[in-house]
């Protein structure tokens, strides 16, 4: 069967990397605390659960009002995670940070990013929805959220996505994006696109580092 991808457009392409420009998209997210692996799963399994029926949608109207029913979703590829900074306890002052959408908040964009404790995983949503005409989540750990189009440089790879494999990754992504004169400008993100069974020499891959347009 075949599965929806985001769509985008190569800029250049160059051995395994790219430059990419992805157009809107709207994800479904959520955030879990734990290493790489375990909060990969954990995410999976929340957002796949809203895809599969854990959500609701107006779907009948009667003179006494709304029923409301839940709607299954077209799985799509990738599934997305995304190192993300830790919040601050409450009361504790937040670190400024230069620029703005630096992520982690730590010695650059990429500087252990992979060894993070809290993650963002997102699928993509189904290009025929909207955010009028998505189903809401019930679980309020499941959030929906528009993303512009953006620019992002890609690293593919196959196999086995691991810490150790994946920061080094990271670093020859940046490194490579460093030496075409491009900036990195968000935490670098892991898009998988084969589920957990398929052979580990057929499994496609991805890093991703969003970057300044010129």
């Amino acid at each position: 069967m075949a599965i929806e991808e985001p769509e985008f457009v190569v800029e250049l392409k160059s051995d395994r990397f790219e430059i990419r420009q992805y157009r809107p998209i709207i994800v479904a997210e959520t955030f879990v605390d734990g290493d790489l692996d375990a909060a990969s799963s954990t995410g999976f399994r929340r957002i796949a659960a809203y895809i599969f029926g854990e959500n609701q949608i107006a779907s009948v109207r009667e003179a006494q009002g709304t029923v409301s029913t839940s709607e299954k979703i077209a799985m799509t590829a990738p599934v997305t995670v995304e190192p993300m900074p830790v919040p601050a306890r409450k009361g504790e002052p937040i670190a400024m940070t230069a620029p703005v959408t630096v992520e982690p908040q730590t010695q650059s964009v990429t500087s252990v990013a992979m060894d993070a404790n809290r993650w963002r995983i997102h699928f993509v949503m189904p290009r025929k929805f909207s955010m009028a005409t998505l189903p809401r989540p019930t679980n309020s750990l499941v959030t929906l959220r528009e993303v512009p189009a953006k620019r992002y440089a890609v690293l593919s790879f196959a196999g086995f996505a691991g810490l150790t494999k994946s920061q080094g990754l990271v670093d020859e992504l940046a490194a490579w994006v460093k030496g075409q004169g491009l900036r990195a400008v968000a935490a670098p993100q892991m898009a998988r696109y084969d589920p957990p069974w398929q052979l580990p020499f057929f499994r496609r891959n991805e890093i991703l580092l969003e970057i300044a347009t010129p």
